[in-house]
């Protein structure tokens, strides 16, 4: 008698629904199916010739590639049968910058945008995606690189939020806020040593508060490309929020100016 146990044909099963897809043929063929795939993580040093057509496959798609070492994969790996290769899959479509802009002019309201400087945390990003919805955003930018993306985690730490707040991924994230400039949105940078402080702030007209990431906070470039930068104050021993929660001060401080509160 043939007493298979399911779990073998269970567990890939399992790890896809949680946005995982693992081993050779399982990322191959999401790959030709179209599925929308955030980052492909293949075992670095392998020279292994399937794998390196489906790196070339991945970039031609515009899918991020990133060398990871065999315990990176190891410890992502649900099956632990992963083959050199892990895909994350994105639990929604990206849209653009102008889809965003677009958004608030049919509203007929002043764009209220988050652009998010290379967020590593994806708890960190759907926390602030989650706080966007709640505060009315019109969108949020990411960049293509050294962030997270729209994967199952982040949607679960959005509480949904996801499904509500458009996110644009964009190539060069200071292409991106040249490009809102263009459209008259102001850029508004959170910095410690900001030269404007948060109270005197004009939030009230066409804005993009850019959140730098965990550890540096905004990159030099983004940095001079703001408009302004912004300092919220700071009254006891620590002298930095963390990056969610600097999205939410700065978020609902637009909201307070926009209501007349």
């Amino acid at each position: 008698m043939n007493k298979r146990p399911p779990l073998r044909r269970s567990a890939p099963i399992e790890a896809e629904s949680d946005g995982v897809i693992e081993g050779r043929n399982a990322v191959i063929e999401a790959l030709r199916a179209g599925v929308t795939i955030d980052k492909i993580f293949i075992a670095k040093g392998e020279t292994d010739a399937t794998l390196g057509h489906i790196a070339s496959t991945a970039r031609e798609k515009g899918i991020v590639v990133v060398d990871a070492d065999r315990r990176k994969l190891d410890g992502m790996s649900r099956t632990h049968s992963h083959q050199g290769v892990i895909a994350l899959c994105a639990v929604r479509e990206y849209v653009t910058v102008d889809d965003i802009l677009a958004i608030a002019r049919e509203k007929g309201e002043k764009p209220l945008i988050v652009v998010c400087d290379e967020l590593s945390d994806p708890h960190n990003l759907g926390a602030v995606i989650r706080t966007a919805d709640a505060a009315g955003a019109h969108g949020v930018i990411i960049p293509k690189r050294r962030s997270a993306g729209l994967t199952a985690v982040v949607a679960k730490t959005s509480a949904g939020a996801v499904a509500h707040v458009p996110v644009a991924r964009v190539p060069n994230l200071v292409a991106a806020l040249k490009e809102l400039q263009q459209a008259g949105v102001w850029i508004f940078g959170t910095a410690a040593e900001g030269t404007t402080s948060l109270y005197q702030a004009d939030l009230k007209g066409p804005a993009a508060i850019v959140i730098g990431s965990e550890g540096d906070g905004m990159g030099r470039l983004v940095t001079e490309n703001c408009d302004f930068t912004v300092s919220i104050p700071m009254f006891g021993k620590i002298n930095s929020l963390n990056a969610s929660a600097a999205a939410a001060v700065l978020l609902y401080e637009a909201v307070r100016q926009r209501v007349g509160g």
